[in-house]
């Protein structure tokens, strides 16, 4: 059976695919079952935390071969839930593997693994689809197709502590809506889960308490029935209460409180009840102070030491609680948050991994549309890093409209908001394709980078240089942003050059006319600019050296022509009309920049100069 992405596959993800990812596809053809077995095993452990792996696999067609293994008769038990595992892990990874899984119709082959006789096959299956229905990208009626499904799952929460965890946590993201919940009323879903709220699991209990708030939800037939449901002889809403305290964990005492408040507001509860009243008031202001406090400590704690920030992330449940704290009503809990999430961000590792598989991405960009300004320095931040070259969330951040959200923050009176807002800028346009350049030329404006250009504040002034620097590498980008933006740039490179500004300012600029030198075209607008020409040949002669050797890389641009090798004399190379166009400069002028510069072999015998970026950098 052919799995078909939704999206078409990239190019650059068909040529990441390796030899090795090919052997692992293969041995699920081996006659021998033994060996078929070990290949399941060694697939399991080659995808786990490789997001690159689990694509690769994908797209070698391993998914349908997986699925056929675990539905044969003639399968060993064993094999099959090896197969489980591994396509639980393959659904870990991305929203597209997700939707690969569910375009292979993975969902009904899941359930009916759910027939077997063997708890651990069980088990693992329903593990899987746990992993995709709390996926985004999996529509949650898939569950309430065939109608045998709701009460089998009913009865397979007696089985194991496992199975109550993962039926509970697919109760609590499937029900949407009054109809899913009828669907689960209907089937006993209270009477099913009351009992797991007493269990020894907090994974269960947790769960379980999901559930009723999930039900409970604008439903007041299941509120009046949630209220004389006893469990162990107590009430339901007593129950409840009691996971307030203060010696519960903040996301029981949170959602025990939504629970409670649901019942409120369909009138199964008194509004002047004392559990109301007195409970959910002073403990939500106690559960969001102590959030915050907690987001606080471990923003702290992984600010500096990349082995803390390791264990902090993979504190069971830690990157949900601290992604959800992005959303809270508490300004300073969601600051906390942030904050927390920027400490994170520092670790390459993280950003390449659990920032990608728990879409970090996707709720800040939804703090950053509209948040207080101190919210929003945190966030924009946070969002430099995410920016980087190696992060997986570069891309999508960029398709979900970044652009002109960055622009828009370099135009804020906050001077914090402005760096970060070109600082991104920068990022982003490091290494970046022309297309991309394009829209942040477009989005910002000539006018902005001018302002920009001339800010008071120098952080701005260095990161506006070196966005321009990103913008102006790689030959035909150079050329085609000077075709349109040439006068302008030229101009601001002059003013720059002619103010008051300190050595590391002048050096940026001075970069950037080296950059523009080793254009095709664009040199010539350099070497049409005597004035341009007097200030390269004055800072050749300048006293600080990082100036003399920018100014000397700008002079080893205008001069190189690839064509005819490396070996180039000055003159010659100047007056080059196939690369240069005619050159009507003072022989005089040109002689004088030559005989400055004293090019001798090591700068003439080597490659020259390629056009540089300003390195993306993190915000620490």
């Amino acid at each position: 059976m052919a799995c078909l992405l939704e999206t078409p596959i990239r190019m650059s993800v068909l040529s990441e695919v390796t030899a090795s990812s090919r052997h692992y596809v293969d041995r699920l053809f081996d006659p021998d079952p033994q060996k078929v077995l070990q290949g399941v095993i060694d697939m399991k452990n080659a995808v786990i935390g490789n997001n690159k792996q689990k694509a690769n696999l994908i797209v070698l067609g391993a998914v349908p071969r997986l699925l056929y293994l675990l539905q044969q008769e003639t399968s060993s038990t064993e094999l099959k839930t090896e197969c489980a595992v591994v396509l639980g892990s393959l659904a870990m990874g991305t929203e597209n593997n997700v939707k690969s899984l569910l375009d292979c119709h993975i969902i009904p082959a899941l359930l009916q693994g759910l027939l077997s006789p063997d708890l651990k096959f069980i088990e693992a299956c329903l593990r899987c689809l746990r992993t995709i229905f709390t996926s985004p990208v999996t529509p949650e009626e898939l569950l309430y197709t065939d109608a045998t499904v709701i009460p089998h799952l009913m009865a397979l929460l007696s089985r194991s502590r496992y199975t109550q965890e993962y039926i509970c946590q697919i109760f609590s993201h499937c029900c949407k809506g009054p109809d899913h919940q009828t669907i689960l009323f209907n089937h006993g879903a209270v009477q099913n889960i009351a009992h797991l709220l007493t269990s020894v699991s907090y994974k269960v209990r947790m769960q379980a308490l999901k559930c009723f708030s999930v039900l409970a939800f604008e439903n007041p037939q299941v509120s009046m029935t949630l209220v004389n449901v006893l469990v162990d002889g107590e009430l339901l809403p007593q129950i409840f209460v009691k996971m307030l305290q203060r010696d519960k964990p903040i996301e029981m005492q949170l959602t025990s409180a939504k629970c409670l408040t649901y019942m409120c507001r369909a009138g199964a509860i008194r509004t002047d009840d004392n559990c109301i009243v007195l409970k959910l008031d002073h403990d939500l202001k106690h559960a969001h102070e102590l959030r915050q406090a907690a987001f606080k400590l471990y923003a702290s704690l992984g600010a500096n030491d990349e082995d803390i920030r390791k264990k902090i992330i993979e504190t069971e449940n830690m990157m949900d609680r601290i992604v959800t704290g992005l959303s809270e009503s508490s300004v300073k809990v969601r600051l906390a948050a942030v904050r927390c999430l920027h400490s994170l961000s520092r670790s390459v590792q993280q950003l390449r991994t659990s920032f990608q598989d728990h879409a970090v991405w996707k709720p800040l960009m939804k703090v950053l549309q509209n948040a207080p300004d101190e919210i929003l320095v945190v966030a924009s931040s946070m969002l430099c890093n995410l920016l980087l070259e190696f992060s997986p969330s570069k891309e999508p951040i960029l398709e979900s409209g970044a652009v002109e959200l960055l622009c828009g923050l370099t135009q804020s009176e906050n001077p914090a908001l402005r760096v970060n807002g070109i600082w991104a800028l920068m990022n982003m346009a490091f290494q970046a394709e022309q297309k991309i350049k394009a829209d942040i030329l477009r989005s910002l404006s000539t006018e902005q980078l001018f302002r920009l250009l001339s800010d008071s504040d120098l952080n701005v002034l260095m990161k506006t240089l070196g966005l321009l620097r990103n913008l102006l590498s790689t030959r035909p980008h150079i050329d085609k942003i000077m075709s349109t933006h040439g006068k302008q740039i030229m101009q601001a490179v002059t003013l720059i050059l002619e103010g008051e500004h300190n050595i590391e300012v002048k050096e940026q600029t001075l970069c950037i006319l080296a950059n523009i030198a080793d254009g095709t075209t664009a040199k010539e607008l350099i070497m049409t600019n005597d004035d341009i020409l007097q200030k390269i040949k004055y800072y050749m002669g300048h006293s600080h050296v990082k100036l003399q050797l920018a100014a000397m890389f700008c002079i080893s641009n205008l001069i190189w022509n690839e064509e005819e090798g490396p070996r180039r004399h000055c003159s010659s190379t100047w007056r080059d009309k196939s690369t240069l166009g005619a050159c009507e400069h003072p022989t005089s002028l040109l002689k004088e920049v030559q005989e400055l510069a004293s090019f001798d072999s090591f700068y003439l015998h080597k490659s020259p100069w390629t056009a540089g970026s300003c390195f993306a950098k993190a915000i620490w």
